[in-house]
């Protein structure tokens, strides 16, 4: 997708106010909740929210999409500052700082050179098996906070058991305010124009004074501190860096997919244009700006961006109605906000991941008989290993399903179907016809560093081990944009070893980028290769004339 989102319209802005109107007594709420999950002090996932908000307003192109905190990262940056502080909070403070900076640093540089256009960052059932783990390791952790247990492991097959065995000492009186809370958010969601999670953070104040709450054993979020610091780096050890950049490129890796699984599906469904490479860029200014004022990660999440929709949101103006509601309710009534049980707040969390927990999503793999492995080891690995070595672990497997997928490509011989223009693979379609004296191959995928020296070296077998005398052979690069180096130099030899054979060269279907690169290698004119543009059918043409063979 490219271009921007479609302009507003004058009539819109009422409808814009409204939606800004209702999700921001959703997303301060969330922004509030999110910050425990990360372990941070309130106001981090305040800061993301309006960082957020304002970086994604002024540079994003989707008219829907609501930058803020999300439990995904949360849960990545709790996990993460957690394993690498050893108990000091300060550096646990300082270390999410870095990790947040890094993030922002390294969307800017995949918006910077123009990533955007490779989406499918983790396969969808790696991402859906992790939210799934995710989800229900992050509800289970919020359980055992509200109830008052202490957790010493960190994977839910160690800690499920922990949480039952302290079943008699669980604080009753907190989840019932939990429990309550989650019945109120679920009655209140049937209304997307109702902002059920401010209706529900203001009941807990009421309720919370009125019934002395404190005085049974639920805690409130306390004192919320929105005095922003002066921006500064945080000071690290080099090797603190290079494990924050490990994890930071990971967390890049999960919170991209999902914001622009969020952004693609509301551009799809509403007829919008979005660019991918600026919202790189919006999302990395997001970053940035948050961890420069100590915030958290930020990104697209799905519940934020349906609930804009939903609300009837036209354009970004809703998010920056959002922004000044959030403002004010900031400016005005920070110090009830402080009042707030932190049952309430588990209960925020819990209902926004609850349709994380659906097993449909996850059911179609099984039904379709693919990916199933796939699904299963991304569940496992969450809820095996932990929320940080599940992540790595997931992006791990995504990384090398797509490296196997490519290199493991093969080369086809083509022939001319029906007479026409068209040319198709020989084994697919074995009534095509070949050209006398020439011989058309076409790897199946890219060319790149793990499969290009095999395909060519497939290709230069077909060439010297051909039945039918060849004078020519067209190489068709259609599936290859462009060639990094270890291609180019592939590319090189295959040229020598062609012309050696005594064979004409053509490369058809090159890409622009291709064509340019291959241009400036000399072994192109002393070998007599000829690159092209031309479809198939024209290069065909050109290697009948008189003049094209030896």
């Amino acid at each position: 997708m490219s271009s921007t989102a479609q302009p507003v319209e004058p009539t819109n802005r009422w409808r814009d106010i409204l939606a800004g109107l209702s999700i921001a007594g959703l997303l301060l709420p969330e922004a509030v909740a999110y910050s425990t999950i990360a372990a941070l002090t309130p106001q981090a996932g305040v800061i993301a929210l309006f960082a957020g908000l304002l970086c994604y307003g002024l540079f994003g192109t989707s008219r829907f999409a609501i930058v803020s905190a999300t439990s995904s990262s949360a849960a990545v940056l709790a996990a993460t500052t957690a394993t690498m502080a050893n108990g000091d909070p300060q550096l646990r403070a300082t270390l999410a700082v870095g990790l947040v900076l890094v993030t922002g640093g390294l969307f800017l540089l995949a918006g910077i050179f123009r990533f955007g256009s490779v989406t499918s960052f983790i396969a969808k059932p790696v991402l859906r098996g992790f939210a799934f783990g995710l989800a229900l390791t992050i509800i289970l952790k919020q359980v055992a906070s509200v109830v008052g247990v202490h957790l010493t492991d960190a994977n839910l097959v160690r800690f499920a058991p922990q949480l039952l065995e302290q079943l008699p000492q669980w604080n009753w009186p907190a989840a019932a305010v939990a429990a309550v809370a989650l019945l109120l958010l679920s009655l209140f969601s049937r209304f997307p124009r109702i902002p059920g999670g401010l209706l529900v953070v203001v009941i807990g104040i009421v309720a919370g004074q009125w019934l002395n709450l404190p005085a049974h054993g639920v805690k409130l979020i306390g004192l919320i501190d929105l005095s922003l610091e002066v921006p500064n780096l945080p000071v690290l050890p080099f090797a603190d860096w290079l494990r924050l950049g490990e994890v930071g490129f990971a967390l890049v890796m999960i919170l991209y997919a999902e914001s622009y699984g969020s952004i693609s599906a509301f551009a799809l469904k509403h007829g919008d244009r979005v660019t991918s490479n600026r919202d790189l860029l919006a999302l990395g200014a997001s970053n940035l700006l948050s961890g420069l004022f100590h915030g958290m990660p930020a990104g697209a999440g799905y519940s934020a961006t349906s609930a804009n929709e939903a609300a009837g949101a036209t354009s970004r103006w809703a998010g920056g109605v959002a922004a000044l509601v959030v403002l004010v309710i900031v400016l005005t009534v920070l110090p009830w906000i402080a009042l707030t049980p932190e049952p309430i707040l588990a209960a925020i969390v819990i209902h926004a991941l609850a349709r994380g927990l659906s097993l449909h999503p996850l059911g179609r793999y099984f039904v379709w008989r693919r990916d199933r492995l796939l699904v299963m080891c991304a569940v496992g690995a969450v809820l095996v290993l932990g929320i940080l070595d599940g992540l790595l672990v997931s992006v791990a497997i995504s990384v090398l399903l797509m490296l196997k997928q490519m290199s493991a490509a093969d080369i086809q011989v083509l022939g001319r179907i029906d007479g026409g223009h068209d040319f198709v693979d020989l084994q697919r379609h074995p009534t095509a016809t070949v050209e006398p004296g020439v011989l058309i191959v076409r790897p199946s995928e890219a060319l790149f560093f793990a499969n290009v020296e095999r395909i060519l070296g497939a290709a230069l077998h077909l060439i010297r081990h051909s039945e039918a005398p060849v004078h020519t052979v067209i190489l068709s690069l259609e599936e290859t944009p462009d060639l990094d180096g270890t291609s180019i130099e592939a590319m090189q030899e295959f040229f020598l070893r062609v012309h050696q054979e005594g064979k004409r060269l053509i490369l058809a279907r090159l890409k622009q980028k291709a064509l340019v690169a291959l241009e400036a290698l000399p072994e192109v004119t002393n070998n007599r290769v000829i690159l092209s543009g031309l479809s198939v059918d024209g290069a065909v043409q050109q290697a009948l004339k008189p003049d094209a063979s030896l």
